[in-house]
């Protein structure tokens, strides 16, 4: 069943339906990244993405790394 969370953004508000197995992991990083009860600007924005996907290129090379030390057959 999906869950339905919300951000406001320049004064809009966004509602987003996400499954409810991701709902609590999901909030706890927007609670991290941004006023989830009021107002975000969009630099703040931008400036989560950028380190979101900073983040992920992190873990992609960690992931990288390692296969590269698995032996090959």
């Amino acid at each position: 069943m999906p869950k339905k969370i919300n951000l406001t953004v320049n004064a809009k508000r966004y509602d987003i339906d996400i499954d409810e197995a991701f709902a609590p992991f999901l909030l706890k990083q927007m609670e991290n990244d941004f006023n989830v009860n009021g107002n975000n600007d969009l630099k703040l924005l931008l400036q989560a993405y950028v380190q979101k996907s900073y983040a992920l290129y992190q873990d992609e090379q960690k992931i990288l790394s390692l296969l590269e030390k698995i032996p090959k057959e």
